[in-house]
C-alpha cells in the first residue's frame, strides 16, 4: 500500500472524527470510499479531501483494486486502511474528542441559580 510522509497531526474536523471513526470500526480491513462514506455518514465529496489529508499525513495506506473495470462493469476502486501508527493517533485523537464532549456535558450552565 502506498504511504506519504508529512504532517502527523491532520486538522481534527467533525468529518475526519467520523471517517476516523469508520476506519477504526476495524483497522485491518481495508475499505473504499463509498464504504466509508455510508460508514461516516458524509457524502463522498467530502471524505476523500479528508481521506487525502490521512493519507499525506502516514494515517492511512491505500491502493487500487487490481480489476479490469471493462470486465467489472464499473472502474476500479482505492482502498483506504488506517497504517499501524495511524491506528494508534485515530486511537488517541478519537479518544480526545470523546473526553471533550464528555467535559462539556459535565459543565454546569453559564448562570445557573446557585
Amino acid at each position: 500500500m502506498a504511504s506519504k510522509s508529512s504532517d502527523p497531526m491532520p486538522r481534527m474536523t467533525q468529518a475526519t472524527l467520523a471517517v476516523l471513526r469508520a476506519l477504526s470500526e476495524n483497522p485491518i480491513e481495508p475499505m473504499y470510499g463509498l464504504q466509508i462514506s455510508g460508514a461516516a455518514g458524509l457524502p463522498s465529496g467530502t471524505i476523500h479531501p479528508i481521506l487525502a489529508r490521512l493519507e499525506a499525513a502516514s494515517w492511512l495506506e491505500s491502493s487500487w483494486e487490481d480489476i479490469d473495470p471493462v470486465a467489472e462493469g464499473r472502474p476500479r476502486r482505492r482502498y483506504y486502511r488506517l497504517s499501524p501508527a495511524g491506528a494508534a493517533r485515530a486511537h488517541h485523537a478519537l479518544d480526545r474528542a470523546d473526553a471533550a464532549v464528555a467535559a462539556l456535558r459535565l459543565r454546569p450552565a453559564a448562570g445557573g441559580a446557585a
